[in-house]
């Protein structure tokens, strides 16, 4: 059975930093692309970074490249998302997917299977 279980989201201070884990069980993580997204009240969800399962190919979103970092740690069967120079705009629900059979990532998806995320506050 498929799982993936985030953690790491909390309250912190403008300029701060997070980082978030996405614990997969149920299949091997680097055998498939990977991906982060967030969602926001009142607005749609959004591909934040995504890594592809044969290359490593990653990919992310302008609105935070320079300040996120996809990652993953095959022995532990995670996948990271670190955020720096966080802003009061990145303030969303954060959920990792995994697409079911390998391949490129992709900012739009479709993913087949889904955490029940993690929620990001950035406030002072």
């Amino acid at each position: 059975q498929v799982q993936l279980v985030e953690s790491g989201g909390g309250l912190v201070q403008p300029g701060g930093s997070l980082r978030l884990s996405c614990a997969a069980s149920g299949f091997t993580l680097n055998a498939y692309p990977m991906g982060w997204f967030r969602q926001a009240p009142g607005k749609e969800r959004e591909g934040v970074s995504c890594v592809s399962s044969f290359d490593g190919r990653i990919m992310i979103a302008d609105s935070v490249k320079g300040r996120f970092t996809i990652s993953r740690d095959n022995a532990k069967n995670t996948v990271y998302l670190q955020m720096k120079s966080l802003k009061p705009e990145d303030t969303a629900v954060y959920y990792c997917a995994a697409v079911a059979k390998s391949g490129i990532c992709s900012l739009r998806g479709p993913y087949d299977y889904w955490g029940q995320g993690t929620q990001v506050t950035v406030s002072s």
